[in-house]
């Protein structure tokens, strides 16, 4: 196992995790759009989902924290 029961992630398994996602998710997809699994399509599909997941965090954290500092207004 990666880590033990209690410990927090590091940013480096998170990675890891979202880049086997990222990579199971594009082939699944390459597979049921084209037929077959080609590299290429799958290694730009899932570079973009990772990339994606990055994107999604950031903009969630920047809505978390615009949150908290209105609540601190009132």
């Amino acid at each position: 196992m990666f880590f033990r029961l209690g410990e927090k992630l590091t940013r480096f398994y998170v990675f890891v995790i979202r880049a086997m996602l990222g990579i199971m998710f594009a082939v699944f997809l390459v597979r049921f759009f084209y037929g077959e699994v080609a590299p290429i399509y799958v290694a730009g599909l899932a570079i973009f989902l990772v990339g994606f997941a990055y994107v999604l965090e950031y903009w969630r954290k920047k809505k978390e924290l615009e949150a908290k500092k209105g609540e601190h207004l009132d």
